[in-house]
């Protein structure tokens, strides 16, 4: 047996640690631990203040009605709630879902779209059907860390549109989606989040959204427009929707994990007819059905229950919560550093002062007992050393301002050492065996 052969038998690959490394498909070397996900086990200890995670607070639902509504579901829809379903979902409660969406403008028919688990199935779904190996995916930068592994995961080739305060910058739109053409090279779609962006916070303006459309139909550009927070507004008035002025060029996804529970899982696309029926083919592959059982409790939430009373009740809750943060940030913070002001939705979005690495300080953060997500895990291309998101949706306003205040001690210990030892940026460079945000 030749040593080429020998080196191609399945149990001579791979490494101590994971002897199966050369049987994986290419595609999942795009498969990495999110720094969000990473952060959990930290954030999770009762002592760490945590200003990293996106989690919804559950517990301000009225739980003993969620438990009645299960209840009745067993008890009256057992078989049914206990059996497979469609991979298209409950038409029931498509129906009330489209209910849901005039709320933010949205005029829809049941059979125009899928449910699926949570909309980040969607947005993997969506991925499976339009994009091949080395086609080019557009996001905003930064943008919402599980798309990016999931667009990474596909083999995509994703590239980066700025932002400002207004939203994403048209002109660098244009650009991109010029240049690609020039070059040969295929853009599948363009991801956005035009409504409380996850992580910067921001709410892309009617005029920036009048312009994106018109970019986007001009370049014959799919839009992935993805609206988890859009009903979560403390103030201003809501925008447009892309998908209300696009002509079949917009897929919109929309979700309950924030307005009801992440649990449940419910989610949706909203899609021209042909890409709906690929992507009820795609999910049937994925997992066959949906949960029965989840379906209909939320189709009996939205119809038995006064939800958007509840609705109002966040609001409520996270505008304090949104409040205290800002309220914080502006009392508290040392000089140099910026951050975003959200009308709504979970997140702000920190920029620290020159020379200051938001990866390299969280060790230290954490040492004073405060958590955050490092900005570099929203970019596909390193980008964001000096940012941060902050979550403001599930600590108290208390726990905030002790968690602004903690975090504020760990970037004076940081221009300490800048001002000692010179930038961050410098002492750790690429590749060196830097602290991470991935602690046990």
């Amino acid at each position: 047996m030749s040593a080429d052969h020998r080196e191609q038998q399945p149990g001579q690959q791979g490494s101590r640690i994971d002897p199966h490394i050369g049987r994986y498909a290419r595609r999942a070397e795009g498969m990495v631990a999110s720094e969000v996900r990473a952060l959990f086990a930290v954030a999770s200890r009762p002592e760490v203040v945590s200003l990293a995670g996106g989690m919804p607070n559950v517990a301000a639902l009225p739980l003993d009605q969620i438990g009645d509504l299960v209840k009745d579901v067993v008890s009256e829809e057992g078989p049914a709630a206990l059996q497979y379903g469609s991979a298209q979902g409950d038409p029931v409660l498509r129906e009330l879902i489209c209910d849901y969406m005039t709320l933010e403008g949205v005029q829809a028919g049941p059979d125009d779209l899928i449910v699926t688990v949570g909309s980040q199935q969607a947005l993997d779904l969506i991925t499976r059907v339009f994009v091949d190996p080395g086609d080019i995916v557009l996001t905003e930068a930064p943008t919402y860390v599980t798309a990016i592994n999931t667009f990474a995961a596909f083999q995509a080739d994703i590239r980066h549109v700025g932002m400002d305060d207004q939203g994403v910058l048209p002109d660098e739109l244009d650009h991109a989606l010029t240049q690609a053409a020039k070059a040969g090279r295929t853009v599948k779609f363009f991801y956005t989040i035009p409504n409380f962006q996850n992580p910067a916070g921001i709410t892309m303006t009617a005029e920036r959204r009048a312009r994106v459309m018109e970019i986007c139909q001009r370049h014959d550009v799919l839009i992935i427009e993805d609206n988890p927070y859009g009903l979560l507004r403390y103030e201003g008035e809501p925008q447009p929707t892309l998908y209300s002025q696009g002509d079949g060029n917009v897929i919109y996804l929309g979700s309950l994990s924030k307005t009801l529970s992440p649990g449940l899982r419910i989610g949706w696309a909203l899609a021209p007819s042909a890409v709906r029926a690929k992507l009820v083919l795609a999910a049937e592959s994925a997992m066959l059905s949906h949960s029965t059982f989840n379906q209909l409790v939320v189709r009996r939430y939205l119809s038995t229950f006064p939800w958007k009373e509840q609705i109002k009740a966040f609001n409520s809750m996270y505008g304090e919560r949104r409040d205290a943060m800002l309220g914080a940030l502006t009392a508290m913070m040392p000089d140099g550093c910026t951050w975003t002001r959200p009308e709504g939705g979970f997140f702000v979005w920190a920029t620290l002062p020159e020379g200051i690495d938001a990866k390299a300080m969280l060790p230290r953060a954490v040492n004073e007992r405060v958590a955050y997500v490092p900005g570099t895990g929203f970019y596909a291309d390193g980008r964001g050393r000096a940012s941060m998101r902050l979550s403001f949706c599930y600590p108290t306003p208390e726990q905030i301002r002790e968690g602004v205040r903690r975090l504020v001690g760990a970037i004076e210990g940081e221009l300490d050492l800048r001002d000692t030892f010179g930038p961050a940026m410098n002492r750790h460079t690429e590749g060196s065996q830097a602290p991470t945000p991935d602690l046990p």
